[in-house]
């Protein structure tokens, strides 16, 4: 008997190319309030959570994500005392986070609750109960919203949103990023988001880095390959202090040391500044004209749908 076909997950980085995995079998299949939701069990990633067709985390590799949105911030931050992370319900971000002593509280909102259900019930290997720490404090709410009721507060704000369109489309504009500012205790406040690819989306990482610098005075995107989503991607840290394009690698080390943390796959202090640094060509793309992205006119010029 032939063995039986397995099927092909495929998914669209733009119009004109992408990439596949294959799967062995679907775990779970749903729907959310705000969108669709299914676990698959690969080859490849291990068991992947996909929303709305989108690949979101693979356990197999995970840190290369949620190391980069969560160690250079708290890093070059000289005591993160009180974290905000926006979205990031399969609790990844949240998991690193905790790591550091010093966090004495994290507000954590996520806009679907199900989504967090759904990751305490089957992602606990990757999140690793991280919902249940007592220093957490979760709220089923809009991202954005609760950024603007919250002003003075936060360290470091970390959002780890899906792509922007969608229920995640206010949540890239200038107007959300001044709120963001607003949010920090001072200047010594971090924002990190991801920041689409020079890739597959050039014209969204120009528009992220430029709606970013219309805002704060100090833009550093980090350069980093993630396979499970198949480019080079970008986060970007953002801040009015310089510490997140200035802290050299002696004090991130020594601070991860005075911290105890320990088992990071690709975060060290050479590697963040390994990561600082663009290709030349990723350097022309930030030099072209952008678009600045407001409440008015959110729509990323590159927005595609397949």
């Amino acid at each position: 008997m032939a063995p039986k076909k397995k099927r092909v997950f495929t998914e669209a980085l733009n119009p004109r190319f992408g990439y596949y995995y294959t799967v062995n079998r679907s775990l779970y299949k749903g729907k959310t309030k705000y969108q669709k939701i299914e676990l698959l069990d690969t080859d490849e990633f291990g068991t992947v959570l996909a929303l709305d067709n989108i690949t979101q985390v693979a356990e197999k590799n995970e840190y290369q994500y949620h190391e980069p949105m969560v160690h250079p911030a708290l890093c070059c931050h000289p005591k993160p005392r009180r974290v905000l992370v926006i979205g990031g319900g399969d609790g990844g971000i949240l998991r690193e986070v905790l790591k550091y002593p010093t966090v004495e509280r994290v507000d954590f909102a996520e806009l679907d609750g199900q989504v967090i259900d759904f990751s305490r019930k089957y992602l606990a290997k990757m999140n690793r109960h991280s919902f249940d720490d007592p220093r957490v404090s979760i709220h089923v709410t809009d991202g954005r919203e609760w950024v603007e009721n919250h002003p003075g507060l936060y360290d470091a704000v970390i959002m780890d949103m899906t792509d922007p369109f969608g229920p995640s489309a206010m949540l890239y504009t200038k107007e959300f990023f001044k709120a963001v500012k607003r949010s920090f205790r001072n200047q010594n406040g971090i924002f990190t988001m991801h920041a689409e690819s020079p890739i597959s989306r050039p014209t969204a990482f120009n528009c992220i880095n430029r709606t970013l610098k219309s805002v704060f005075g100090v833009v550093q995107p980090i350069y980093l390959y993630i396979q499970m989503y198949a480019v080079l991607w970008t986060v970007a840290l953002a801040s009015d202090g310089k510490a997140v394009e200035t802290t050299r690698a002696a004090t991130v080390e020594r601070r991860i040391k005075r911290y105890g943390i320990k088992g990071l796959k690709v975060f060290n202090g050479k590697t963040l500044e390994a990561m600082r640094v663009p290709y030349p060509y990723v350097e022309e793309i930030l030099r072209k004209p952008g678009k600045v992205i407001t409440d008015k006119a959110p729509r990323f010029p590159d927005h595609f749908t397949v």
